[in-house]
């Protein structure tokens, strides 16, 4: 994996889980807000539409960190033999889908921006010529636009003001202008232009998914609602004369994506006929603000609880998740036309988000396996040659069981190295048994000792205690505590065990 999609790819999970609690906020909504109208009142149905970004926070609230494991940190399974890889083998499974899904979901949600701001001011054109009205005690500005076809409507959320069609005296007698610009000042009292606006803004960045735009459509005629409401609650003796006002307004064809409008095609039969129901008494709206606060809470229990990273059972314990990386390595050498390669298999063993280390007698790798997803798990792996020099830096995202590649070139240009990775979940190493057979011809001490315990499953805490004199051995069937204490005799050091622990100290 390259480095944009390692950047990449922890945005897609996280927009993955933010999105499905999206969809059922949704979902929930369309099947809720015409039975929550019903019972309760035009104003609470309309707030349910405060669960979908309610459930997206929810989804992201970071969960309690579980403590690392007890387990030893590194074990080694070393064998070196002459060759090369093979040259078939796994090629990284990474692509860089995610990088290019990004960058589409990006590019869509630029143009829904721009075609948004595109309309807002294409409908902001059409004031021009606007003057504001006197004679009132309003406690917004309200304009009357020169054109008959504009308005009524609530424009702006940071300064929000009312406009109203240039033949608004006209139109309507004196009672019904009051109750449309009652209208326009309930939505501005509520803030409307800035669900608006936060509305908008969630279709934009959720532009491929259906159920955001029929939720925008659904939410803005729940708006309308909810305001008619808002105006028969104080004006409740009028409903007549304001059924005959929303007849006389003209749905402009024109649509203002943030603010309030007379909407093209609103369902102005629904909102008459809402007129003709009773409100809900002040017993039922208090039912339906206690079912809602109830509900809020349910569904961002349920979505907090849901978003916690799965864990597989397999090799996890009650403080934390162990992982295994097998690695494969070709580490060779170009000088005078003549290439040597040597290959070495190892495997690395340690919880979650601790650091293992492979050493080398002039290089090594230090990797740190973390959790990603449901079934992948994120790699970073560091390479650093002789004196410290970084060979390579990479974070890999690779699902368990599959491989891939990292591959580095010495500062001297003659060295190349390649790593096949393949994360495991558990330690299936530390399981091989204590017993060990295994020839040693001229070898390290230290690397003899890392090769007995990770054939056995012992740590070695101070591995660096044993010197790099070459040594032989031809163990068969040996348990691994006694090769251990062989390798440490002939380097002159003795092996003290605790448990899986081993320590090396000086006679």
């Amino acid at each position: 994996m390259n480095s944009i999609d390692a950047m990449v790819a922890p945005w897609l999970a996280r927009g993955w889980i933010m999105l499905l609690a999206f969809t059922a906020a949704i979902l929930l909504v369309g099947l809720l807000r015409r039975p929550c109208r019903r019972w309760f009142g035009a104003e609470r149905a309309f707030q349910l539409w405060l669960l979908p970004p309610l459930a997206v926070l929810a989804s992201q609230c970071p969960h309690a960190a579980t403590s690392a494991g007890s387990l030893p940190a590194v074990v080694y399974t070393i064998t070196s033999a002459g060759g090369a890889l093979s040259a078939h083998a796994d090629m990284p499974t990474s692509t860089a889908w995610h990088a290019w899904g990004m960058l589409v979901w990006f590019a869509g949600v630029l143009l829904s921006a721009v075609l948004t701001m595109f309309v807002q001011w294409r409908w902001h054109a059409r004031l021009d010529g606007a003057a504001p009205m006197d004679g009132g005690s309003w406690r917004w500005p309200v304009w009357r636009a020169a054109n008959v076809d504009v308005g009524p409507a609530l424009v702006g959320t940071w300064r929000p003001r009312i406009v109203v069609p240039a033949d608004f005296e006209q139109r309507y007698d004196a009672t019904e202008r009051a109750l449309i610009l009652a209208h326009e000042e309930v939505h501005a009292r509520r803030g409307d232009g800035w669900w608006s606006l936060v509305a908008r803004i969630s279709a934009a960045l959720c532009w491929f998914h259906p159920l955001a735009w029929l939720a925008l459509h659904a939410m803005r005629q729940d708006m309308e609602l909810a305001c008619d409401a808002a105006v028969m609650r104080e004006h409740g003796g009028q409903r007549r004369t304001y059924a005959n006002a929303m007849l006389k307004t003209q749905s402009t064809a024109l649509a203002l994506p943030v603010g309030c409008p007379w909407l093209p095609h609103h369902p102005l039969a629904e909102r008459i006929a809402m007129l003709k129901l009773s409100s809900p008494s002040r017993s039922r709206q208090m039912a339906g603000t206690i079912t809602g606060a109830a509900l809020a809470l349910a569904v961002a229990g349920s979505v907090y609880a849901a978003s916690v990273p799965a864990a597989s059972g397999q090799g996890s314990s009650a403080d934390g998740q162990t992982y295994q990386l097998d690695m494969k390595i070709e580490t060779a050498t170009d000088e005078a036309h003549h290439r040597h390669a040597e290959r070495t298999s190892l495997a690395l063993c340690a919880a979650a988000g601790k650091t293992t280390t492979a050493s080398f007698p002039d290089w090594k790798i230090d990797a740190v396996t973390e959790p990603s997803g449901r079934d992948g798990v994120r790699i970073r792996l560091v390479m650093t040659g002789d004196g410290h020099a970084p060979l390579a830096r990479r974070e890999l995202r690779v699902r368990l069981g599959k491989s891939s590649r990292v591959t580095a070139t010495g500062a001297d240009g003659k060295r190349s190295y390649v790593v096949d990775v393949i994360p495991l979940v558990g330690c299936p190493a530390r399981a091989a048994g204590h017993v060990v057979s295994e020839h040693l011809s001229k070898i390290p001490a230290r690397q003899a000792a890392q090769t007995i315990a990770s054939k056995t499953g012992f740590e070695l805490v101070n591995p660096q205690a044993l010197d790099n004199a070459l040594v032989t051995f031809n163990f068969d069937a040996v348990p691994g505590d006694r090769a251990l204490r062989l390798i440490a005799e002939v380097d002159g050091k003795k092996a003290v065990f605790d448990g899986w622990k081993v320590r090396f100290e000086p006679k």
